[in-house]
């Protein structure tokens, strides 16, 4: 009996639930690393990756809503299926890319708040910086 099928299936699942599960601790240690000495764009940077997993994991469950789960039987399935979590990664940096800037601003100052990061205006900020810059010539 040949079960280099099925050991090649275990295999693959294996590798997906891994990569999955690792980009989910990412996420969740980069939200423990922020504190209220993070800066704007480190925040920013830790939202987004949030919000592309989230809408990735929306996506795979509509994806599994039509899919017949008889088909998950095959090594080239298993194939199909990494090129598909691949594929709804990609399609969920450029959801969030397109739409996501509402959600996003909205979660960037609910953690502002949340983690006691300060405010700080750009154009003054900039301003001083160059007064700075001019002063010291």
């Amino acid at each position: 009996m040949d079960v280099s099928g099925i050991s090649s299936m275990l295999n693959q699942t294996t590798a997906t639930n891994n990569a999955a599960t690792s980009k989910a601790e990412s996420i969740q240690n980069s939200v423990h690393g922020l504190s209220s000495n993070s800066t704007d764009e480190e925040l920013m940077e830790v939202l987004k990756d949030f919000e592309s997993y989230f809408l990735e994991q929306i996506i795979k469950k509509m994806k599994d809503t039509f899919t017949d789960e008889d088909e998950e039987s095959s090594v080239a399935s298993q194939y199909t299926d990494t090129f598909m979590d691949y594929a709804i990664e990609e399609v969920a940096d450029i959801l969030l890319e397109e739409v996501g800037g509402n959600m996003t601003q909205q979660l960037f100052e609910q953690m502002k708040r949340n983690y006691n990061i300060p405010t700080v205006d750009i154009t003054t900020d900039a301003a001083e910086k160059a007064a700075v810059k001019v002063e010291e010539e």
